[in-house]
């Protein structure tokens, strides 16, 4: 496990900051807000990078 459960993750490839709430059959459960309401995926670990909002700012 990479993630601990309640940590801030992106996926690499882009998108929104994401919440890990948990591990279901080898992947990262993930929710988060997108405006209309909580939205909720799995995604692989590798998949995923812990989310870095200075980064995020400095992209923006």
């Amino acid at each position: 496990m990479l993630f601990s459960v309640g940590e801030v993750v992106t996926v690499k490839a882009g998108g929104p900051r994401t919440i890990v709430t948990g591990y279901s059959s080898g992947m990262v459960e993930c929710r988060w807000y997108d405006g209309f309401g909580v939205r909720r995926e799995a995604f692989r670990e590798d998949e995923l990078v812990p989310f870095d909002e200075k980064r995020q700012q400095e992209s923006a």
